[in-house]
């Protein structure tokens, strides 16, 4: 069962989808859209690509726990794809993902302008590796 995560950004949208089975997040690409309907276009070409069968969104809560402008635009965005998918789709708690993200990749010694161009998708694994580790323990 692949399932797909996806880092919603104002301008860069990342992508990751798990192996078959369901254990692994490989970060897939960047989404480079503003319009919403671009962004729709594309992750809904992915899911038929990749055989998708459930979504994941990050969904960017305060660090109290509150949801604020940034999330309520991920909410609306995650209706939008549901009325367009007949799949489960679901949002996860995306807090610090990024700073993981940003902490994996300086770790591997990437320049700060390689680290620019693929921040998007490795939140995207972020997001996705620690659902499907929710759900595999």
């Amino acid at each position: 069962m692949r399932i797909m995560g996806v880092d919603l950004g104002d301008k860069k949208t990342g992508v990751a989808v798990s192996d078959a089975l369901g254990w692994t997040a490989q970060g897939k690409s960047v989404i480079e859209a503003e319009l919403t309907e671009e962004k729709l276009d594309y992750i809904c070409s992915l899911i038929e690509q990749y055989n998708i069968e459930e979504v994941v969104v990050g969904l960017p809560k305060n660090m109290d726990g509150s949801l604020g402008p940034r999330a309520e635009k991920v909410l609306e965005f995650v209706e939008q794809l549901e009325d367009r998918i007949d799949l489960s789709v679901k949002t996860w708690d995306e807090r610090l993902s990024t700073v993981a993200a940003e902490r994996t990749l300086l770790e591997a010694d990437l320049s700060r302008k390689k680290r620019k161009n693929v921040i998007d998708k490795m939140a995207a694994v972020v997001i996705l590796q620690n659902y499907l580790d929710s759900k595999n323990p």
